[in-house]
Protein backbone atom coordinates (compact mmCIF):
# COMPACT_ATOMS: atom_id res chain seq x y z
CA UNK A 1 0.00 0.00 0.00
CA UNK A 2 1.36 3.47 -0.92
CA UNK A 3 0.58 6.86 0.60
CA UNK A 4 -0.69 9.58 -1.74
CA UNK A 5 -0.92 13.23 -0.70
CA UNK A 6 -4.31 14.74 -1.49
CA UNK A 7 -5.76 18.16 -0.58
CA UNK A 8 -7.97 18.13 2.49
CA UNK A 9 -10.74 20.66 2.42
CA UNK A 10 -11.07 20.46 6.17
CA UNK A 11 -7.49 21.34 6.78
CA UNK A 12 -6.72 24.86 8.02
CA UNK A 13 -5.43 27.41 5.48
CA UNK A 14 -5.61 27.32 1.74
CA UNK A 15 -3.89 24.49 0.08
CA UNK A 16 -3.47 22.60 3.35
CA UNK A 17 -2.79 18.94 2.78
CA UNK A 18 -2.61 15.71 4.83
CA UNK A 19 -1.33 12.30 3.86
CA UNK A 20 -4.02 9.59 3.58
CA UNK A 21 -3.49 6.01 2.61
CA UNK A 22 -5.26 5.07 -0.59
CA UNK A 23 -5.45 1.43 -1.69
CA UNK A 24 -3.36 0.87 -4.73
CA UNK A 25 -4.88 -0.62 -7.82
CA UNK A 26 -4.06 -4.12 -8.84
CA UNK A 27 -2.68 -5.17 -12.13
CA UNK A 28 -6.07 -4.69 -13.78
CA UNK A 29 -6.59 -1.28 -12.29
CA UNK A 30 -9.22 -2.46 -9.74
CA UNK A 31 -8.99 -1.93 -6.05
CA UNK A 32 -7.77 -4.96 -4.11
CA UNK A 33 -9.75 -6.63 -1.29
CA UNK A 34 -9.22 -5.63 2.32
CA UNK A 35 -6.72 -7.45 4.42
CA UNK A 36 -8.02 -10.87 5.79
CA UNK A 37 -6.56 -13.96 7.30
CA UNK A 38 -5.67 -16.52 4.64
CA UNK A 39 -8.44 -19.19 4.19
CA UNK A 40 -11.07 -17.32 6.28
CA UNK A 41 -13.59 -17.21 3.44
CA UNK A 42 -12.99 -20.88 2.64
CA UNK A 43 -13.68 -21.85 6.24
CA UNK A 44 -16.91 -19.83 6.31
CA UNK A 45 -18.09 -21.40 3.08
CA UNK A 46 -17.18 -24.86 4.37
CA UNK A 47 -19.15 -24.32 7.59
CA UNK A 48 -22.19 -23.20 5.61
CA UNK A 49 -21.92 -26.23 3.38
CA UNK A 50 -21.76 -28.51 6.39
CA UNK A 51 -24.80 -26.87 7.92
CA UNK A 52 -26.73 -27.40 4.70
CA UNK A 53 -25.56 -31.03 4.64
CA UNK A 54 -26.81 -31.57 8.22
CA UNK A 55 -30.14 -29.98 7.33
CA UNK A 56 -30.47 -32.22 4.32
CA UNK A 57 -29.73 -35.22 6.51
CA UNK A 58 -32.46 -34.17 8.92
CA UNK A 59 -34.89 -33.81 6.03
CA UNK A 60 -33.95 -37.28 4.79
CA UNK A 61 -34.66 -38.81 8.22
CA UNK A 62 -38.01 -37.02 8.38
CA UNK A 63 -38.87 -38.25 4.90
CA UNK A 64 -37.98 -41.84 5.79
CA UNK A 65 -40.09 -41.57 8.95
CA UNK A 66 -43.14 -40.39 7.05
CA UNK A 67 -42.64 -43.09 4.41
CA UNK A 68 -42.43 -45.75 7.13
CA UNK A 69 -45.63 -44.46 8.74
CA UNK A 70 -47.50 -44.50 5.43
CA UNK A 71 -46.21 -48.00 4.65
CA UNK A 72 -47.46 -49.32 7.99
CA UNK A 73 -50.81 -47.57 8.13
CA UNK A 74 -51.65 -48.05 4.45
CA UNK A 75 -49.80 -51.26 3.60
CA UNK A 76 -52.93 -52.81 2.10
CA UNK A 77 -53.21 -49.96 -0.42
CA UNK A 78 -49.58 -49.89 -1.48
CA UNK A 79 -48.77 -51.27 -4.95
CA UNK A 80 -47.37 -54.74 -5.29
CA UNK A 81 -43.60 -54.83 -5.39
CA UNK A 82 -41.62 -57.03 -7.79
CA UNK A 83 -40.65 -60.44 -6.48
CA UNK A 84 -43.62 -60.50 -4.07
CA UNK A 85 -41.60 -58.30 -1.72
CA UNK A 86 -44.88 -56.72 -0.59
CA UNK A 87 -45.83 -60.06 0.96
CA UNK A 88 -42.47 -60.31 2.69
CA UNK A 89 -42.77 -56.79 4.10
CA UNK A 90 -46.31 -57.45 5.34
CA UNK A 91 -45.26 -60.74 6.92
CA UNK A 92 -42.73 -58.82 9.02
CA UNK A 93 -44.96 -55.75 9.48
CA UNK A 94 -45.18 -55.90 13.30
CA UNK A 95 -41.39 -55.56 13.42
CA UNK A 96 -41.51 -52.22 11.60
CA UNK A 97 -41.47 -50.60 15.04
CA UNK A 98 -37.82 -51.60 15.36
CA UNK A 99 -36.96 -48.96 12.74
CA UNK A 100 -38.13 -46.13 15.00
CA UNK A 101 -35.17 -46.09 17.44
CA UNK A 102 -32.79 -46.34 14.48
CA UNK A 103 -34.31 -43.27 12.81
CA UNK A 104 -34.33 -41.34 16.09
CA UNK A 105 -30.69 -42.19 16.73
CA UNK A 106 -29.67 -41.06 13.25
CA UNK A 107 -31.53 -37.78 13.69
CA UNK A 108 -29.87 -37.12 17.04
CA UNK A 109 -26.44 -37.87 15.60
CA UNK A 110 -27.23 -35.34 12.89
CA UNK A 111 -28.19 -32.82 15.58
CA UNK A 112 -31.62 -32.55 14.05
CA UNK A 113 -34.08 -32.42 16.97
CA UNK A 114 -37.11 -31.76 14.78
CA UNK A 115 -36.31 -34.78 12.63
CA UNK A 116 -35.84 -36.85 15.81
CA UNK A 117 -39.30 -35.83 17.01
CA UNK A 118 -40.82 -36.70 13.64
CA UNK A 119 -39.01 -40.07 13.64
CA UNK A 120 -40.37 -40.86 17.10
CA UNK A 121 -43.94 -39.67 16.83
CA UNK A 122 -45.10 -40.22 13.25
CA UNK A 123 -44.17 -43.92 12.74
CA UNK A 124 -45.13 -44.74 16.34
CA UNK A 125 -48.58 -43.23 15.82
CA UNK A 126 -49.07 -45.27 12.63
CA UNK A 127 -47.90 -48.48 14.31
CA UNK A 128 -50.20 -47.93 17.29
CA UNK A 129 -53.12 -47.25 14.96
CA UNK A 130 -52.59 -50.65 13.34
CA UNK A 131 -51.29 -52.79 16.21
CA UNK A 132 -52.02 -50.81 19.36
CA UNK A 133 -54.73 -53.18 20.58
CA UNK A 134 -52.83 -56.39 19.84
CA UNK A 135 -50.87 -56.75 23.12
CA UNK A 136 -54.03 -56.54 25.27
CA UNK A 137 -55.75 -59.74 26.39
CA UNK A 138 -59.01 -59.91 24.44
CA UNK A 139 -60.22 -63.28 25.71
CA UNK A 140 -63.67 -63.72 27.20
CA UNK A 141 -65.42 -66.51 29.10
CA UNK A 142 -67.32 -69.22 27.29
CA UNK A 143 -66.82 -71.45 24.32
CA UNK A 144 -67.82 -75.06 23.81
CA UNK A 145 -64.98 -76.43 21.71
CA UNK A 146 -61.19 -76.27 22.03
CA UNK A 147 -59.22 -76.70 18.82
CA UNK A 148 -55.45 -77.13 18.50
CA UNK A 149 -53.20 -77.13 15.44
CA UNK A 150 -49.54 -78.13 15.34
CA UNK A 151 -46.91 -78.60 12.67
CA UNK A 152 -45.15 -81.49 14.39
CA UNK A 153 -42.09 -81.34 12.07
CA UNK A 154 -41.26 -84.30 9.91
CA UNK A 155 -37.87 -84.79 11.60
CA UNK A 156 -39.30 -84.45 15.12
CA UNK A 157 -36.89 -86.42 17.37
CA UNK A 158 -39.47 -86.85 20.17
CA UNK A 159 -42.97 -87.64 18.85
CA UNK A 160 -43.91 -89.17 22.21
CA UNK A 161 -43.09 -85.96 24.07
CA UNK A 162 -44.98 -83.95 21.48
CA UNK A 163 -48.07 -86.13 21.96
CA UNK A 164 -47.91 -85.75 25.74
CA UNK A 165 -47.75 -81.98 25.41
CA UNK A 166 -50.70 -81.92 23.01
CA UNK A 167 -52.80 -84.19 25.23
CA UNK A 168 -52.23 -81.81 28.13
CA UNK A 169 -53.98 -79.08 26.14
CA UNK A 170 -57.28 -80.97 26.34
CA UNK A 171 -58.29 -80.25 22.74
CA UNK A 172 -61.60 -81.51 21.42
CA UNK A 173 -60.30 -81.29 17.87
CA UNK A 174 -56.61 -81.67 17.04
CA UNK A 175 -55.01 -80.95 13.66
CA UNK A 176 -51.50 -82.14 12.83
CA UNK A 177 -49.33 -81.14 9.88
CA UNK A 178 -46.06 -82.45 8.47
CA UNK A 179 -46.80 -86.07 9.22
CA UNK A 180 -44.72 -88.66 7.41
CA UNK A 181 -45.25 -92.34 6.56
CA UNK A 182 -42.86 -93.16 9.39
CA UNK A 183 -44.42 -90.95 12.09
CA UNK A 184 -48.14 -90.91 11.25
CA UNK A 185 -48.81 -94.45 12.60
CA UNK A 186 -47.00 -93.52 15.82
CA UNK A 187 -49.23 -90.50 16.34
CA UNK A 188 -52.27 -92.58 15.46
CA UNK A 189 -51.46 -95.13 18.18
CA UNK A 190 -50.52 -92.53 20.79
CA UNK A 191 -53.70 -90.51 20.28
CA UNK A 192 -56.16 -93.38 19.83
CA UNK A 193 -57.33 -93.56 23.44
CA UNK A 194 -58.08 -89.84 23.77
CA UNK A 195 -59.46 -89.38 20.26
CA UNK A 196 -61.71 -92.18 19.00
CA UNK A 197 -62.28 -90.43 15.65
CA UNK A 198 -59.51 -89.55 13.27
CA UNK A 199 -58.52 -89.26 9.63
CA UNK A 200 -55.14 -88.66 8.09
CA UNK A 201 -53.78 -88.77 4.61
CA UNK A 202 -50.49 -87.60 3.20
CA UNK A 203 -48.91 -85.11 5.59
CA UNK A 204 -52.06 -83.87 7.40
CA UNK A 205 -54.47 -85.41 9.89
CA UNK A 206 -57.39 -84.64 12.18
CA UNK A 207 -58.22 -86.20 15.56
CA UNK A 208 -61.53 -85.56 17.34
CA UNK A 209 -63.49 -86.55 20.43
CA UNK A 210 -66.64 -86.04 18.34
CA UNK A 211 -67.63 -88.03 15.25
CA UNK A 212 -66.16 -87.12 11.89
CA UNK A 213 -68.09 -87.32 8.65
CA UNK A 214 -67.16 -86.76 5.04
CA UNK A 215 -63.42 -86.83 5.70
CA UNK A 216 -61.45 -86.51 2.47
CA UNK A 217 -58.29 -85.12 0.99
CA UNK A 218 -58.41 -81.65 -0.56
CA UNK A 219 -56.35 -81.38 -3.77
CA UNK A 220 -54.16 -78.29 -3.50
CA UNK A 221 -50.85 -79.90 -4.53
CA UNK A 222 -49.68 -83.00 -6.42
CA UNK A 223 -49.47 -84.81 -3.06
CA UNK A 224 -51.90 -84.53 -0.13
CA UNK A 225 -51.23 -81.56 2.14
CA UNK A 226 -54.82 -80.60 2.92
CA UNK A 227 -57.98 -82.35 4.11
CA UNK A 228 -61.53 -81.59 5.12
CA UNK A 229 -64.01 -83.22 7.51
CA UNK A 230 -67.28 -82.37 9.24
CA UNK A 231 -67.17 -82.53 13.04
CA UNK A 232 -70.48 -83.46 14.66
CA UNK A 233 -69.98 -81.20 17.67
CA UNK A 234 -72.67 -80.95 20.38
CA UNK A 235 -73.54 -77.45 19.18
CA UNK A 236 -73.93 -78.51 15.56
CA UNK A 237 -71.91 -79.31 12.47
CA UNK A 238 -68.51 -77.72 11.93
CA UNK A 239 -66.50 -78.02 8.72
CA UNK A 240 -62.81 -78.31 9.57
CA UNK A 241 -60.00 -77.90 7.05
CA UNK A 242 -56.40 -78.83 7.83
CA UNK A 243 -53.75 -77.50 5.48
CA UNK A 244 -50.00 -77.21 5.12
CA UNK A 245 -49.23 -74.74 2.34
CA UNK A 246 -45.88 -74.82 0.51
CA UNK A 247 -42.91 -73.16 2.13
CA UNK A 248 -41.64 -69.74 1.11
CA UNK A 249 -38.07 -68.58 0.67
CA UNK A 250 -36.22 -65.30 0.31
CA UNK A 251 -33.84 -65.50 -2.65
CA UNK A 252 -32.16 -63.44 -5.34
CA UNK A 253 -35.43 -63.13 -7.26
CA UNK A 254 -37.38 -61.96 -4.21
CA UNK A 255 -39.96 -63.73 -2.04
CA UNK A 256 -40.52 -67.13 -3.66
CA UNK A 257 -44.13 -67.63 -2.64
CA UNK A 258 -45.65 -68.60 -5.98
CA UNK A 259 -46.36 -72.23 -5.04
CA UNK A 260 -47.87 -71.16 -1.72
CA UNK A 261 -50.14 -68.62 -3.36
CA UNK A 262 -51.30 -71.12 -5.98
CA UNK A 263 -52.14 -73.75 -3.34
CA UNK A 264 -53.83 -71.08 -1.23
CA UNK A 265 -56.10 -70.18 -4.15
CA UNK A 266 -57.19 -73.80 -4.52
CA UNK A 267 -57.84 -74.10 -0.77
CA UNK A 268 -59.82 -70.85 -0.73
CA UNK A 269 -61.97 -72.09 -3.62
CA UNK A 270 -62.87 -75.20 -1.60
CA UNK A 271 -63.74 -73.09 1.43
CA UNK A 272 -65.94 -70.78 -0.66
CA UNK A 273 -67.84 -73.80 -1.95
CA UNK A 274 -68.26 -75.31 1.54
CA UNK A 275 -71.97 -76.10 2.20
CA UNK A 276 -71.57 -75.99 5.99
CA UNK A 277 -71.69 -72.39 7.12
CA UNK A 278 -69.52 -72.79 10.20
CA UNK A 279 -65.93 -73.29 9.11
CA UNK A 280 -62.54 -73.63 10.77
CA UNK A 281 -59.32 -73.61 8.73
CA UNK A 282 -56.28 -74.75 10.69
CA UNK A 283 -52.70 -75.39 9.77
CA UNK A 284 -49.34 -74.10 8.72
CA UNK A 285 -50.21 -71.54 6.05
CA UNK A 286 -46.64 -70.25 5.73
CA UNK A 287 -47.95 -66.71 5.85
CA UNK A 288 -49.09 -64.02 8.24
CA UNK A 289 -52.67 -62.75 8.19
CA UNK A 290 -51.18 -59.31 7.41
CA UNK A 291 -49.85 -60.72 4.14
CA UNK A 292 -52.05 -59.60 1.24
CA UNK A 293 -51.47 -62.99 -0.42
CA UNK A 294 -53.70 -64.61 2.24
CA UNK A 295 -56.68 -62.41 1.38
CA UNK A 296 -58.54 -65.20 -0.47
CA UNK A 297 -58.99 -66.67 3.02
CA UNK A 298 -58.73 -63.68 5.34
CA UNK A 299 -61.36 -61.72 3.39
CA UNK A 300 -63.89 -64.38 4.46
CA UNK A 301 -62.44 -65.76 7.69
CA UNK A 302 -61.21 -64.17 10.93
CA UNK A 303 -58.09 -65.15 12.83
CA UNK A 304 -58.80 -66.70 16.22
CA UNK A 305 -55.80 -64.76 17.54
CA UNK A 306 -58.05 -61.69 17.50
CA UNK A 307 -59.40 -63.11 20.77
CA UNK A 308 -55.95 -63.67 22.23
CA UNK A 309 -53.18 -61.56 23.73
CA UNK A 310 -50.21 -60.42 21.71
CA UNK A 311 -49.20 -61.45 18.23
CA UNK A 312 -49.10 -65.19 18.93
CA UNK A 313 -45.87 -65.72 16.99
CA UNK A 314 -45.22 -69.40 16.24
CA UNK A 315 -42.05 -69.70 14.18
CA UNK A 316 -39.25 -70.48 14.76
CA UNK A 317 -40.16 -72.11 18.06
CA UNK A 318 -36.98 -71.08 19.89
CA UNK A 319 -37.41 -67.38 19.10
CA UNK A 320 -40.72 -66.81 17.30
CA UNK A 321 -40.83 -63.75 15.03
CA UNK A 322 -43.89 -64.44 12.87
CA UNK A 323 -47.24 -66.21 13.12
CA UNK A 324 -47.56 -68.59 10.20
CA UNK A 325 -49.62 -71.26 12.01
CA UNK A 326 -53.23 -70.17 11.86
CA UNK A 327 -56.70 -70.90 13.13
CA UNK A 328 -59.20 -69.06 10.90
CA UNK A 329 -62.92 -68.97 11.66
CA UNK A 330 -66.10 -68.38 9.71
CA UNK A 331 -69.63 -68.50 11.17
CA UNK A 332 -68.26 -68.98 14.69
CA UNK A 333 -66.17 -66.83 17.02
CA UNK A 334 -63.21 -67.45 19.27
CA UNK A 335 -63.52 -66.57 22.93
CA UNK A 336 -59.79 -67.02 23.55
CA UNK A 337 -56.63 -68.01 21.71
CA UNK A 338 -53.08 -68.83 22.75
CA UNK A 339 -49.89 -70.66 21.84
CA UNK A 340 -48.91 -73.86 23.63
CA UNK A 341 -45.47 -74.63 25.09
CA UNK A 342 -42.76 -75.63 22.66
CA UNK A 343 -42.38 -79.27 21.69
CA UNK A 344 -39.53 -80.90 19.76
CA UNK A 345 -40.91 -79.26 16.60
CA UNK A 346 -39.65 -76.03 15.07
CA UNK A 347 -43.21 -74.59 15.32
CA UNK A 348 -45.28 -73.71 18.37
CA UNK A 349 -48.76 -75.26 18.59
CA UNK A 350 -51.73 -72.86 18.44
CA UNK A 351 -55.02 -73.22 20.30
CA UNK A 352 -58.40 -71.52 20.45
CA UNK A 353 -61.64 -71.84 22.37
CA UNK A 354 -64.65 -71.52 20.05
CA UNK A 355 -68.18 -70.39 20.79
CA UNK A 356 -70.57 -72.53 18.73
CA UNK A 357 -73.70 -70.53 18.06
CA UNK A 358 -76.65 -72.35 16.46
CA UNK A 359 -75.94 -73.28 12.86
CA UNK A 360 -77.85 -70.85 10.65
CA UNK A 361 -78.08 -73.44 7.87
CA UNK A 362 -81.46 -75.21 7.52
Amino acid sequence: MTATVRPDPTAGGSGGTVARPVPSAGAGGAAGPPDRAPGATDRTAGAGSRRRWWRRRGAAVSGCSVLLAVSVAGHERLPRLPGRLSSLAETLLPWSASAVPVLVAVALLRRAPVAAAVALLVPAAAWLAVFGGVPADKSSPGGELTVVSHNVHQANPDPGGTVRSLLAAGADVLALEELSPATAPAYERALAEAYPYHFYQGTVGLWSVHPLRGARAVPIMPWTRAMRATVDAPGGRLAVYVAHLPSVRVGPTGFTAGARDEALGLLAAQVRAEPVRRVVVMGDLNGSTDDRALRPLTDRLVSAQAAGAGFGFTWPARLPVVRIDQILLGGVRATSAWTLPATASDHLPVAARIDLSPDPAP
